[in-house]
């Protein structure tokens, strides 16, 4: 394999950040004792420890995941943009957030920060990070938005400015699509692949500011939206719209191909869904809700009014590509 001290690096850094998104969600939880401290261990080498809280008071769901694997043939659902790595040996490190809220105010939200390298005959070592964190309302909120893509932009902009800010923002909405359904999955926010901003350290230190934007945003967007009265109605269109978080996962997410392909633990994958979620034939009760989200919401927009190339300023021209 590479080096050691690549992995041994990002290793204590991923545990560290699983113990800092675990702290911000008991804050709003007001307690950390429903989060179970699950460790376990992969046939091929390592493990990994998963933080999940279920039925909270305030968190329905609440997945925290670190991995660290050892495996002697990679994936194939890792090597997209290099098949020549097929069936490699690899190491995996990697923290997966989910949270699924009670209230249908407050957004779900998933964010994912990720190491792996692995050796071939043609290249002795090749390393790569990925990551990103997006946002999926029920209700949307202009001023969350906007939050949520600032943080985005702050954690780019030591690295690469606004240009690579639009570039991994294009990358999430085209990413977290469902093509069956012709809609996007959430608000978009930040993905990214087979990355390395220069050199090791300088890319380590970006995932590093990725998942800790996610933290200061996320916690300021559940800060505003966990105190907004809710009921049956609002509820039922949760459960609803849940079914698409669902559908993605299942039918698209690249991550939990990956997961489930290199053997990892099947239920810290599938952690990620949420624990109740509806599918009805007829249109949903809050049909002006759906409404308003499909219509200003879930489509690539501008919201930091940025402008230039790449950007959707506030037309119903462009959208998603599948």
């Amino acid at each position: 394999m590479s080096d050691p001290r690549h992995h041994e690096r990002v290793d204590p850094l991923f545990r560290a950040l699983q113990e800092e998104v675990v702290a911000m969600l008991a804050r709003h939880e007001g307690t950390e004792e429903g989060f179970r401290d699950d460790r376990w261990e992969h046939p091929g080498g390592g493990g990994g420890r998963g933080r999940v809280l279920d039925e909270g008071r305030i968190l329905e769901r609440a997945a925290v995941n670190f991995s660290h694997i050892e495996g002697a043939l990679l994936p194939a659902a890792a090597t997209r943009r290099r098949p020549h790595l097929a069936g490699a040996p690899f190491r995996a490190l990697g923290l997966s957030v989910i949270v699924h809220p009670r209230n249908p105010y407050a957004p779900t939200s998933h964010c994912n920060v990720r190491f792996l390298e692995t050796t071939s005959k043609e290249e002795p070592e090749t390393l790569w990070f990925g990551g990103g964190f997006d946002l999926t309302p029920c209700y949307g909120f202009e001023e969350d938005c906007r939050l949520w893509h600032e943080a985005a932009l702050d954690a780019c902009r030591p690295y690469g400015g606004l240009e690579l800010y639009r570039r991994y923002k294009d990358w999430c909405d085209r990413y977290f699509y469902l093509p069956h359904r012709r809609e996007p999955r959430g608000v978009g926010g930040l993905f990214f692949d087979d990355c390395m901003l220069g050199t090791f350290e300088r890319t380590l230190d970006f995932v590093t500011a990725v998942a800790r934007a996610y933290i200061r945003a996320y916690d300021a967007i559940l800060a505003r939206r966990l105190p907004f009265p809710w009921g049956p109605r609002e509820r039922a269109f949760q459960l609803y719209r849940r079914g698409r978080y669902v559908e993605f996962n299942l039918l698209h997410d690249r991550g939990t191909r990956f997961g489930l392909e290199s053997g990892g633990r099947t239920e810290s994958i599938l952690a990620s869904l949420p624990p109740l979620a509806r599918w009805v034939y007829a249109p949903p009760a809050e049909e002006h809700a759906e409404a308003d989200l499909l219509g200003r919401y879930l489509r690539p927009r501008d919201w930091l009014g940025l402008g230039g190339e790449g950007s959707d300023p506030d037309s119903d021209e462009g959208g998603p590509v599948p």
